[in-house]
């Protein structure tokens, strides 16, 4: 049904009679409907069709035209101000009222009660694809394209580095704040500002140490951490993907954070064999592995007037048919030519790194290999071990599953070297119960107080085991400590969220949830606020992590020379929590009394002095701020901690964690690790130093053996 579209029936802003059948023809055939200005010529129009006409968005309009969105306002109100802000003194925007301002149409907004339309502008980033993968190796400066500092369309350049408004929504019956406030680049800044990177001299970010290794990683993964905890709390956007491991690898990388610059063949300086990486830019920093997807690493070498390649360094991890099972032999498929379903298979070809192998094979280099072994904590995730030297023996081709042409090489384990891989399989043949651990005196230390069995081994000599204690993995305050300061715990009956405003113990961890999703700390302040009793959310809130138990597969062992001491047959990443401080609160006074008399060496006393991590030149609030002054006794009642031992320069540290317990102080103790520890290594912390106005001259010699060994600890 057509019906005459005329004045009577143009719809009033706001109303629309949408029961009317108005007549719909195809876009080519629709008409200008705008008068022509006066000496303008028009475009030709179909015969009988009005001539192509231009009118004011604000009118006056030629029948059968009506105003529309945003327009639904008087011209005086359009005259006031412009929707880029600049105020408008004609009388409209015909052509013969020339625009103040161009204005995409992008710039318009639903206009809201009490506010104006504001303009947002547009700024494109026009950088290639190619660009945005190599931006981090050509030393440019402009890193936005890694840690989210581009402008983004419709946003103001100039309000780059402003706080912008949070976008609010529910979820879970809490209300999330979602901020883009946060300048990354600035942050991260601020943070490395902060840290000491003297032992990151330019010797030594060429020519690595055990030192600059470490302090590369501990400033890798501290920012990696901050960055992840930061974009938990913007909103996502759909289809992205947050990847806070590239933005912090490219972020030291531009600024120069690095060691072991140069490619080398056989080992790098400061990484040995069993260390693991949780991340393959971890690889690239330390000068282990450069490539951050390729599998092979590969230099050239000057043969008289040429240049041929040869290889590295490998990774194998997965991706292609390797034969993994031997802890001495790997058999590496060679790059190129995988079936994807987005491109025919083809034989893989004999260049770049399959060249370089073949080249390694006849001049019979070293080649480092890193293993890529499951993550069981993370089943989408890798961790990459460094299993040391090896030769290439022999080369073939061969036919893949795909049913195209494959290079193989094997490669063999030199003699040797101290075991890496072998204890990773040796261990999961433990935990598979295909293997049984040598040396177990009682299988769960703990008697099912814990989430995990605790083991109790000697395979060192022939003591049957710790004095007697009873195992308890709390807490016990002999007197409530009650405090003087009103608070309160949270509402947040589903769990505590990022980004949750009204969170009142995430507004005490500075506005941030402590712990990332998969439980590391992320938190760099001096003292964690965990949920507590006086809290509404669930016991598997995000914050509660302390107090979910063993997270790793824990043994307390017999050491050579030091006594029992602690380890895990799990890795631990950085950050994560490993195990809290249990026994008995004491009065300093007696506490001092008993290491004095040696009746009682399993004493954690957090008025001593305690060293900062290496890279820290201190916390970002200062030094740790207890209510009052803690110290535990494990001599008669304690769990795995009063097994750790001492040593100078560490793997773990501690950290106060205060909860909300109805007015009470309810401080307690966590141990986290301070970098990726392998499984089967000792885990130690720093005893710390009595104050001197504390002490009385004992001392107690340390045979922690390290390189910055103090000698003694009291």
């Amino acid at each position: 049904m057509e019906q005459q579209l005329d004045q009577d029936s143009i719809p009033v802003a706001g109303s629309l009679d949408k029961s009317k059948v108005l007549n719909v023809k195809p876009l080519r055939q629709l008409v200008p409907v705008f008068p022509s200005a006066q000496n303008v010529s028009s475009f030709s129009t179909p015969q009988g069709a009005a001539p192509f006409v231009c009118a004011g968005p604000s009118g006056p309009f030629p029948p059968g035209v009506a105003p529309f969105y945003p327009f639904f306002f008087s011209p005086a109100e359009q005259n006031q101000q412009t929707p880029g802000g600049v105020t408008n003194t004609t009388a409209s925007f015909g052509l013969n009222s020339p625009i103040s301002t161009a204005v995409p149409i992008s710039s318009f907004r639903t206009p809201t009660e009490g506010t104006s339309t504001q303009n947002t502008g547009s700024r494109k980033n026009t950088r290639s694809r190619a660009q945005l993968q190599d931006g981090y190796s050509d030393g440019q400066n402009d890193n936005s394209q890694y840690y989210g500092m581009g402008v983004n369309d419709g946003e103001d350049s100039s309000k780059v580095g402003r706080k912008n408004k949070a976008k609010k929504k529910t979820r879970n019956g809490q209300d999330i704040n979602f901020t883009s406030d946060v300048d990354i680049d600035a942050m991260l800044n601020e943070m490395v500002s902060t840290y000491n990177l003297s032992v990151l001299d330019s010797n030594r970010q060429a020519h690595g140490t055990i030192e600059a290794v470490s302090c590369v990683l501990m400033v890798f993964d501290l920012l990696r951490r901050k960055i992840s905890q930061v974009e938990e709390s913007k909103e996502p956007m759909p289809g992205s993907i947050r990847r806070p491991d590239l933005k912090t690898g490219a972020f030291l990388m531009t600024k120069g954070i690095r060691t072991n610059i140069n490619k080398r063949i056989g080992t790098v300086p400061g990484v040995e064999i069993g260390d693991i990486f949780f991340f393959r830019m971890e690889l690239c920093l330390v000068g282990l592995h450069a490539p951050s997807m390729a599998g092979i690493d590969y230099m050239g070498l000057k043969v008289s007037q040429d240049e041929e390649p040869v290889a590295v360094s490998i990774v194998s991890s997965g991706g292609y048919e390797d034969d993994t099972n031997d802890t001495d032999v790997l058999i590496y498929s060679g790059q190129g030519g995988v079936n994807r379903k987005d491109k025919e298979s083809i034989d893989q070809k004999l260049e770049r790194g399959n060249l370089a192998l073949e080249k390694s094979l006849h001049r019979g280099n070293d080649v480092r290999v890193i293993r890529g072994v499951r993550d069981f904590s993370n089943p989408t995730g890798k961790i990459y071990v460094y299993d040391g030297l090896y030769k290439i023996q022999e080369s073939w081709v061969e036919k893949g599953k795909s049913g195209c042409n494959v290079f193989k090489y094997k490669l063999v384990r030199l003699p040797g070297q101290r075991e890496a891989f072998l204890n990773w399989k040796l261990v999961q043949q433990w935990k598979d119960g295909n293997v049984s651990r040598i040396g177990v005196i009682i299988p769960d230390l703990a008697s099912g107080a814990e989430s995990l069995p605790v083991s109790l081994v000697n395979d060192v000599d022939d003591e049957k085991g710790p004095a007697y204690f009873t195992y308890y993995a709390g807490l016990k305050y002999l007197k409530p400590v009650y405090s003087m300061e009103p608070s309160a715990g949270c509402n947040c009956v589903g769990g505590c969220l990022p980004g949750n405003i009204n969170c009142l113990c995430m507004q005490k961890n500075g506005g941030y949830l402590p712990y990332s999703s998969n439980g590391v700390l992320a938190s760099q302040q001096s003292t964690i606020y965990e949920c507590g009793a006086s809290c509404q959310c669930p016991p598997n809130c995000r914050n509660r992590v302390a107090q979910g138990g063993l997270k790793f597969r824990l043994e307390v062992f017999r050491t050579k020379g030091k006594g029992w001491g602690l380890r895990s047959w799990d890795p631990i990443r950085a950050g994560a929590f490993i195990c809290q401080y249990a026994g008995e609160v004491i009065d300093s006074s007696k506490a001092k009394d008993s290491v004095r008399d040696n009746e009682d060496g399993y004493i954690f006393d957090a008025t001593r002095s305690y060293p900062n991590l290496e890279v820290m030149s201190g916390d970002s609030d200062g030094p740790p701020r207890l209510p009052f002054p803690l110290v535990i006794s494990a001599k008669n009642a304690g769990n795995v901690a009063r097994f750790m031992n001492h040593s100078c320069c560490p793997n773990v540290y501690w950290k106060p964690i205060i909860r909300e317990n109805k007015g009470e102080h309810d401080v307690h103790i966590a141990f986290h690790a301070i970098r990726h520890i392998p499984p089967m290594m000792e885990l130690t912390y720093d005893y710390g130093i009595i104050p001197p106005e504390s002490a009385d001259g004992r001392k107690i010699n340390c045979l922690c053996g390290s390189l910055k060994c103090r000698g003694y600890f009291c």
